[in-house]
């Protein structure tokens, strides 16, 4: 803290500069445990320093990301839980730039919130601390902004920004794709961090947050528990996968789902088919679709049903992948079409 650092009439309209000195303070040690090589800096200064080790990468091509958590953030509040939000803004972020095979390097946060509650400002980073430490990265700055006025009492907003490398000879090559390729699907751990506007409609959470308290036999869980389940991080088993096998593409199933996302990394004039009855739906979304009366199309343009992540291989590489990530399966393949994705 900065003994001499105060404002008192700054205070007086609701932004109380000790308490984020307060936080920097609480959150330091969950920035330590993401130390890796290359960090060249302490939080607290102006600019986070990250050090390139070009042996290991002597063609260097930066790769950037950032998103944040969403609407996911009014369960948090209702739920007053907030140590793995954080987890699902560094997952937002790290699984897009791993689609294209670059690992994730130094990451940032922003937090912004009506009253700056140390503790809670610490819960937060601990859950992104913890989703850097399962991407491998480093949390090296952020930025804590009271914004009195702005937010409602209790509420927050938080953004992330990803930088990671890869070296140009491993991009993946997604003008390589062909007819006949495959897609293989990595199981997702939930809705992760898109479509909650759909989901607080469903389950009617605005009007009725008590909601999050009921348990469901298929889900084995409160509601709240499940959907506040935290989006998986792929990126060591897909870079992993990358070092045995040449993955032509990847796509992350977020915001649009199946439709908008799988084509992102298909070339002109290929498709991807796929059999509804390949795909291995999770309990939660047959749930919300028994409630709803949603039809198929608009399930899997709204959510993930099940796959976060989606690879596209050589169907003669199909094999091996699925004997190194044991809960991967074919969800179905790349055809010649005009149509970017058939659902059938």
């Amino acid at each position: 803290m900065h003994p001499q650092s105060h404002s008192e009439r700054y205070a007086e309209s609701g932004v109380d500069i000790r308490r984020g000195y307060e936080a920097v303070e609480l959150i330091k040690a969950h920035v330590a445990r993401t130390a890796i090589k290359g960090v060249r800096s302490d939080i607290g200064g102006f600019g986070g320093m990250f050090e390139l080790d070009l042996s290991e990468c002597p063609n260097p091509v930066l790769v950037s990301g950032t998103d944040g958590v969403g609407t996911k953030l009014k369960l948090a509040f209702a739920l007053d839980k907030h140590d793995t939000i954080g987890i699902d803004c560094v997952a937002m972020c790290v699984n897009d730039v791993i689609c294209c095979g670059a690992r994730p390097k130094i990451f940032l946060d922003y937090i912004a919130l009506g009253k700056l509650e140390p503790k809670k400002v610490e819960q937060i980073v601990k859950g992104v601390a913890q989703g850097c430490l399962l991407a491998g990265c480093a949390l090296i700055g952020g930025e804590t902004a009271e914004m009195p006025g702005f937010y409602g009492s209790g509420e927050y907003d938080i953004a992330g920004f990803c930088t990671a490398v890869v070296d140009k000879t491993r991009i993946f090559d997604t003008a390589s794709i062909t007819e006949g390729d495959v897609l293989v699907a990595l199981p997702s751990s939930g809705v992760h961090s898109n479509g909650f506007s759909l989901v607080r409609s469903i389950f009617d959470l605005d009007k009725h947050p008590e909601n999050l308290g009921t348990s469901y036999p298929e889900l084995g869980s409160t509601l709240g528990a499940a959907l506040l389940e935290p989006t998986r991080i792929y990126v060591n088993e897909v870079l992993s996968l990358s070092e045995q096998v040449a993955i032509k593409g990847a796509s992350h199933i977020t915001g649009g789902g199946f439709f908008e996302n799988i084509p992102r990394s298909l070339p002109q004039g290929l498709g991807a088919r796929i059999e509804k009855q390949q795909v291995r739906v999770l309990p939660l979304f047959t749930l919300m679709q028994k409630l709803s009366s949603i039809d198929d199309r608009q399930m899997f343009n709204t959510f993930n049903m099940g796959v976060g992540m989606v690879l596209i291989l050589d169907k003669d590489d199909v094999k091996q992948a699925l004997s190194l990530l044991p809960d991967a399966y074919v969800l179905g393949s790349v055809v010649a079409s005009d149509e970017p994705l058939v659902l059938l």
